[in-house]
């Protein structure tokens, strides 16, 4: 077997070129890959024309290291991570012999051990505190990133603390409360309401306190602002437990009552979106949104990107650190949906780019009835993640501690490099599709094993219980608290007559003015002064005289000077001239779509391009307007696109009707987009 296969396994590319880095400068590389290269030279190196040969001891120093690679590599697909069934078999295995090291060698000490910061020490410390960092309830999928300075971030971060928490006794108690009440509610709706669907988070119920680890740490590293998508699974237990939102409403919803809002009457609880302002543990200022989601799986992940990239660009004046975009996905919409993949390959650029996404991933190992071996042929759900070089933590939903131990660490590196990163949340689903699916019809054995399951908070207690923490003799007065706070709530809901819908549209949009038939009779008075519309004109047609631009773009301005001085436009220039009125007033003009600079007919031309250069030149930009043009040429799909922009408010090809934004609170004052 070859003893290097994790060599064999890497991008034969970036080992290349990491060589090449080392050559120039060895300290411009990882330490790993140092030592690697250190040895590569030393190896080749003839040492036979001496007579010498290299020492055993040496050799197996860089066994080692190929050793300490082998579990950074490949240390995820060892985990523990699934709590209720088996982890499929992987070959070659981490065994000693597959790295020509045996048993023997256990007792040897290694100066290998310096590289994962325990020092030097006998090879049994190594393997065991690589055993704890890669392949305990937390494995990891790295080293594909390429990235030095990357990779020697999250080596550290891991390998100094082997991936295992340490909280505090206050931490500890945050997390076993918020634990308590998402679990707690959910067999509360499950025995009060008996019947109704409202698709279960139970069996994933560890993800609530590790979104409330995430927020409370990301508020302490700057964040301001968050943005949630998610599809039904799990969303009246974040609406609740993490958006503050009444047990009250709920449950009144729950018992039928008629909405006191019309607009929103008849749409169902699972759909709904929510917005509050929050004080963190530690005193910040904290506004969430959570985006309605109808029915369409990942389209609400479109959306979050629109609103949170509007937040950054309008309310934090473009720093990306103060804001941050949170969705949850389900295993099969991750892995099978298109829209993922193109929203996750516009993640850097500069005209979508937000900052980087935190992803859940609520991997309950099954779809509506598929089983994930039949429903994808990538090993992990997860593994789109890998086209933008974005780090993956896959997690043993059972242990709570770990997942939030994992949420902070991802919060972490989502303000340090501004990419998007993701945990897959290895769970389950207790029941059905829904409340009043049957599962066993499809999947008999897994449905008997999760019958049998203990939840995760009875979990987590219990190993609250082994470490002899006073906590464990509180979770029963905690959950006790909790059910009596839900009871009384009950009560209240059972007295009230109409439901109470809080609109999503809160913040910025409080008080926005929604939309009445009456209102389409009659166009509003848009026209601007003449001589302020020929001032517009003017400028948008003039080129520098210094920049030689393409004879046919010269021949282009020329002509439509010529519709200034004959009064008669074309729908191209009209066009231009309603964008400039508007950036002279002080709106935001924002293009984004497939070939939106020159336009898909060649008749914009909103940007002009220098004839022996890639310069560019925005007519628009030298109006004296209070903003600028912004043009985001996209390779998206029609759908990817405009679902992306639902953030602003939108106005359609070629007209200048703003649609009233549906998915809002994310604006400070107009922003119109338009997608060709």
């Amino acid at each position: 077997m070859d003893k290097f296969s994790y060599v064999g396994t890497s991008d034969v590319n970036a080992i290349e070129s990491l060589f090449l880095q080392y050559s120039q400068d060895p300290n411009s590389v990882d330490a790993s890959w140092r030592d690697f290269f250190k040895g590569f030279e030393f190896a080749r190196t003839s040492y036979e024309s001496d007579g010498g040969a290299i020492p055993e001891n040496v050799t197996k120093e860089f066994k080692v290291l190929g050793l300490i690679n082998g579990y950074r590599q490949r240390g995820h697909l060892f985990t523990k991570t699934n709590p209720v069934r088996q982890r499929r078999n992987y070959e070659p295995t981490l065994a000693l012999e597959n790295f020509g090291l045996s048993d023997k060698d256990l007792e040897t000490v290694f100066q290998a051990g310096n590289e994962i910061g325990i020092g030097v020490a006998k090879l049994k410390d190594i393997i065991a505190h690589l055993e704890c960092t890669y392949c305990q309830s937390i494995g990891v999928e790295y080293l594909y990133m390429r990235e030095p300075k990357v990779l020697k971030w999250l080596q550290e971060r891991m390998e100094k603390n082997k991936n295992t928490p340490a909280f505090s006794k206050d931490e500890k108690k945050v997390i076993l409360k918020k634990l308590t009440q998402a679990v707690v509610f959910e067999n509360y709706l499950h025995t009060k309401f008996v019947g109704q669907k409202r698709f279960s988070l139970e069996g994933g119920e560890a993800v609530i306190p590790a979104i409330n680890a995430l927020m409370e740490h990301g508020a302490n590293l700057g964040i301001q602002d968050y943005v949630i998508g998610m599809a039904h699974r799990g969303r009246l237990n974040v609406l609740t437990n993490i958006m503050n939102k009444t047990y009250k409403d709920v449950f009144t919803e729950f018992e039928g009552r008629p909405s006191e809002d019309s607009l929103f009457d008849g749409d169902v609880k699972y759909h709904m979106g929510y917005s509050s302002d929050q004080l963190s543990d530690e005193g910040k200022n904290v506004h969430i949104s959570l985006t309605p989601n109808p029915s369409h799986l990942e389209t609400s992940a479109a959306v979050v990107q629109g609103i949170i990239r509007s937040k950054i660009d309008s309310r934090h004046n473009g720093d990306n650190t103060k804001a941050c975009a949170i969705s949850l996905h389900g295993d099969a919409a991750v892995a099978g949906q298109g829209l993922v993949y193109e929203l996750v390959q516009m993640s850097q650029l500069d005209g979508y780019k937000t900052g980087g996404t935190v992803h859940f991933v609520i991997n309950n190992q099954i779809g509506f009835t598929t089983n994930y071996m039949d429903a994808r042929s990538s090993t992990y759900c997860t593994d789109v993640a890998k086209v933008v070089l974005s780090p993956v933590f896959h997690v043993n939903g059972d242990d709570v501690e770990a997942l939030c131990f994992i949420s902070k660490l991802a919060m972490e590196f989502r303000q340090t490099f501004h990419k998007d990163v993701f945990i897959d949340v290895l769970c389950y689903r207790k029941y059905g599709h829904n409340e009043g699916d049957e599962p066993r019809f499809t999947q008999p054995q897994l449905y008997k094993a999760i019958a049998a399951h203990a939840n995760p908070k009875d979990i987590y207690v219990e190993k609250l219980k082994s470490e002899n923490s006073e906590l464990a003799t509180e979770a029963k007065e905690i959950e006790t608290a909790f059910k009596a706070e839900l009871d009384s709530n009950l009560d209240e809901a059972k007295k009230t007559e109409k439901s109470k819908i809080t609109s999503f549209l809160e913040g910025n949009w409080k008080g926005v003015k929604m939309a009445t038939a009456s209102d389409f009779d009659e166009s509003p008075k848009t026209a601007i002064d003449e001589k302020l519309f020929l001032e517009i004109a003017k400028k948008s047609t003039e080129l520098p005289k210094d920049k030689k631009f393409f004879s046919k773009i010269q021949k282009l301005f020329e002509d439509r000077k010529a519709m200034i001085a004959n009064d008669n436009y074309d729908w191209a220039m009209g066009e231009l001239l309603a964008y400039g009125s508007l950036m002279k007033e002080g709106f935001p003009v924002r293009f984004s779509g497939q070939d939106v600079e020159r336009g898909t007919f060649s008749h914009r031309h909103a940007i002009v391009k220098l004839e022996d250069s890639e310069e560019e030149y925005t007519p628009l930009n030298n109006i004296d307007a209070k903003v600028k043009l912004e043009i985001y040429n996209s390779l998206l799909s029609e759908y990817g696109v405009l679902g992306f922009e639902y953030g602003y408010a939108f106005a359609a090809p070629n007209t200048l009707t703003i649609w009233e934004a549906q998915f809002g609170d994310c604006v400070n004052g107009a922003q119109i987009i338009v997608d060709q």
